[in-house]
């Protein structure tokens, strides 16, 4: 697949879609804003006025979006990507949603005799730019080999999970595990500077032991620095984390951890952090 149309250029989407041109792919593309299309137009791609116009020539639509509401606009609306796609193409969307709107998307999809995927990815906007993001793909098996050449381009890999909404399950329980870390080690960070302990020290020593996953050891150094350059901006968060927890309620589970961190990140969101990364979840424990 050459012809390529990519719906979403913010953090993610847009760097996803710059990978795809290094690799010499024919892409056009679609944005809310069109002005944020303008450095991936000057790097030679096509900007379309709307999704049915960027995916009506396209072997591949992927979609990077903000949430289900979105997504449905996006894919179904009226000016929509899926009425415009011709039969045979396949359509991804990498974007963070719920399981219930990737299975209802993927039979909207297979009525029009369309491929779909449901493929969002581990990672954030240093690895969206280096193109090692690993894509979490929900489908059919031949459909995610025939995507396999955009994963490479775009990441280091992908696994196939299940069917359908598979991809959207897994991210939703890779993010809510990674919400109530980012939202502890705030409360951490804030206790060890009302104590007095050297923030910088005592961010290490916790980046280094046991509790140092990879994500710890990428966010301390931005509470510690108080760098907020968005990576992952605080309402997309309350947005992951109110998924995860209509999803597990369904499934049984109610998640009081994930509840406790929603609030975090929901304070942060209400204290003026709303453009501003995860890791300034941290200022609602700050004093100054």
């Amino acid at each position: 697949m050459k012809r390529i149309a990519f719906l979403g250029l913010g953090i993610m989407g847009a760097p996803m879609a710059r990978r795809l041109l290094d690799h010499g792919l024919h892409v056009t593309v679609w944005n809310r804003k069109a002005a944020r299309a303008a450095p991936l137009v000057d790097a030679g791609a096509r900007l379309a006025e709307s999704p049915a116009q960027a995916a009506s020539n396209a072997e591949a639509v992927i979609a990077m979006l903000a949430d289900v509401d979105a997504s449905r606009t996006v894919w179904l609306g009226p000016a929509g990507a899926l009425a415009a796609m011709q039969r045979g193409t396949l359509a991804i969307d990498s974007s963070t949603l719920t399981v219930e709107w990737m299975r209802e998307l993927g039979a909207a999809a297979a009525a029009r005799g369309i491929g779909f995927l449901d493929a969002p990815v581990t990672g954030s906007k240093k690895q969206a730019e280096e193109g090692s993001l690993n894509f979490l793909v929900g489908g059919a098996a031949q459909d995610v080999e025939r995507a396999r050449s955009l994963f490479s381009a775009m990441g280091r890999g992908q696994v196939h999970v299940g069917p359908a909404g598979s991809g959207a399950m897994l991210k939703l329980i890779n993010n809510f595990m990674c919400g109530v870390q980012v939202a502890s080690l705030a409360e951490a960070i804030a206790m060890a500077e009302r104590s007095g302990i050297d923030v910088k020290l005592a961010g290490d020593i916790l980046a280094a032991g046991s509790p140092g996953s990879p994500l710890v050891k990428m966010v301390v150094p931005r509470m510690v620095a108080r760098d907020y350059t968005p990576n992952f901006l605080v309402p997309l968060m309350v947005k992951d984390l109110t998924y995860v927890i209509d999803t597990f309620r369904n499934a049984g589970i109610e998640l009081a951890d994930a509840r406790a961190a929603r609030e975090r990140f929901q304070a942060a969101a209400d204290a003026g952090h709303e453009h501003q990364d995860i890791a300034s979840v941290v200022e609602v424990f700050r004093r100054n």
